[in-house]
């Protein structure tokens, strides 16, 4: 309990460094508000499917499971990471907001349908994340490996991430709930969101590196 004390009491007594998590927070909440009207716009808008490389030539794999309980394993591990080290929370929050902002934007702009193959799931929560009609470009793959370069520094972390991100890539692959496209795109895709979040809360940033980037 000291221990914990003394490694938040600091912050607390941030009026600056508590000012930027609630915004952090009220961007990251706005940012799913804004995901989940996306999605029912690809739903009302979603057109034909196309054909695909990767999915015409395999079979469809029922991963759902996979699909929906491998995240919320991953973002409680990421939780566990920003709560560690209190310093690291204004940062990781905004770019994933501004992740889920900037994708939101680019599923309006595509409405292919869904692949005829794909597999179908049921869980109401995941229903306020995704539509399974905003495909491009895949949020399963794009966010960790947002996390491996928010994380870099640490090579642990950024090994994990990044080959969290091409498991996932594989996984909605073999369950034909993206195409390959959405899932390449995103490597390059979340790549420049990194380095925009990094201008856009450059402070947050420093403070996010001041940890010694060490889990």
């Amino acid at each position: 309990m000291n221990f914990l004390k003394q490694k938040y009491l600091p912050f607390l007594r941030d009026g600056e460094f508590l000012l930027s998590v609630g915004l952090s927070l009220a961007f990251l909440l706005t940012s799913f508000v804004i995901n989940y009207f996306a999605g029912i716009y690809t739903t009302e808008s979603a057109s034909s499917p196309v054909t695909d490389i990767i999915l015409s030539n395999i079979p469809v794999f029922d991963v759902d499971g996979i699909f929906i309980y491998g995240p919320f394993v991953l973002w409680t591990f990421v939780t566990g990471l920003i709560f560690a080290k209190p310093q690291r929370i204004p940062f990781v929050l905004k770019s994933i907001a501004l992740f889920v902002v900037i994708r939101s934007g680019f599923v309006t702009l595509t409405h292919i349908g869904p692949f005829p193959s794909s597999v179908t799931f049921d869980s109401n929560l995941l229903k306020y994340f995704t539509s399974a009609n905003d495909l491009f470009f895949s949020g399963h793959t794009g966010l960790p490996f947002l996390m491996a370069l928010v994380f870099q520094k640490n090579r642990r972390l950024l090994v994990f991430f990044t080959t969290t991100a091409i498991f996932f890539g594989i996984i909605v692959l073999l369950a034909h709930l993206h195409y390959s496209i959405d899932v390449l795109a995103a490597f390059f895709i979340t790549h420049t969101i990194y380095h925009l979040a990094g201008w856009l809360f450059k402070k947050d940033k420093e403070m996010f590196l001041s940890d010694g980037t060490k889990a």
